[in-house]
């Protein structure tokens, strides 16, 4: 399911994250893959859906998301394994303090190829939302789709 946004082509969204999740920040991040997954990635293969961003060794990885095995190569890669985010060491010190405080989670939002052909995945600074959040913006998602059909149908 790849969707095209200007010059950006997305390969994986996570929609279920801006649902669960208050986003305060993005931030554009590279990753560490092997030629398998960028291939797989091309493709339109990839599900974020249960990942999430974490330390390891004072780094930052992507945990849990998943790359299928391509088929046609001699040597795959682990589909669910944990993959490096390049980021600048300034960037991984803001989100590690942020991992640190209280209620804040690094969730990541989509994957995509940039201009350049590079696979970037954006990543949110996210507070969890409460049950009453999610209701109160459901509430409004759907005030707002009654609006515009009361909008289209005085038009008429």
């Amino acid at each position: 399911m790849a969707a095209l946004r200007g010059d950006e082509r997305y390969v994986a969204q996570n929609r279920r994250a801006r649902h669960d999740y208050l986003i305060e920040e993005n931030i554009e991040a590279g990753m560490q893959l092997t030629g398998t997954e960028v291939k797989m990635l091309r493709r339109g293969m990839g599900s974020i859906a249960e990942a999430y961003a974490a330390e390891q060794g004072g780094e930052l990885y992507l945990i849990n998301a998943h790359i299928p095995e391509y088929a046609a190569a001699r040597v795959n890669h682990e589909p669910r394994r944990a993959r490096k985010l390049l980021l600048r060491r300034r960037e991984i010190d803001k989100l590690l303090g942020a991992i640190k405080r209280d209620g804040i989670t690094v969730v990541p939002l989509s994957i995509y190829f940039n201009d350049r052909g590079r696979a970037k995945i954006d990543l949110g600074i996210a507070k969890g939302k409460r049950k009453s959040d999610k209701r109160e913006a459901e509430k409004a998602r759907d005030w707002q789709r009654s609006r515009a059909r009361i909008m289209r149908e005085h038009r008429d």
